[in-house]
């Protein structure tokens, strides 16, 4: 079953690859995503591929959080797949309120990766 919008379920292990199944346009997308740790500039990054074909869609950008307004992590990747892009992808501050503006090390969890048609 794929899904409008989806909740990326973190966790704070270094190295994490997982599918996500959307709709994208209209069109079902299959994602699998690879979230990385760098200890050297202390910053998670994302990698996509097409799940389907195997292509790399989107490779090793930061997980960012704006300071106001969200920050649409794939809006340089709109003319991916055809001109239907990968949709939108926010980090978001979570309940607890993280002390850090980005995810850090331990914490990636206290964060929202919310991840959306476009």
């Amino acid at each position: 079953m794929a899904y409008d919008g989806y909740y990326l379920r973190v966790t704070g292990d270094p190295w994490q690859v997982f599918t996500v199944n959307l709709i994208l346009r209209e069109t079902e997308f299959h994602a699998q995503v690879e979230l990385r740790y760098l200890p050297a500039p202390d910053r998670w990054y994302l990698s996509v591929r097409d799940h389907s074909t195997g292509e790399l869609l989107v490779n090793m950008i930061p997980v960012i959080c704006s300071g106001g307004d969200p920050n649409d992590l794939f809006l340089p990747f709109r003319h991916l797949r055809g001109g239907k892009g990968i949709g939108s992808l926010y980090c978001l501050r979570g309940a607890g309120d993280a002390d850090d503006r980005d995810p850090g090390e331990e914490n990636l969890a206290d964060y929202i990766l919310y991840w959306q048609d476009t």
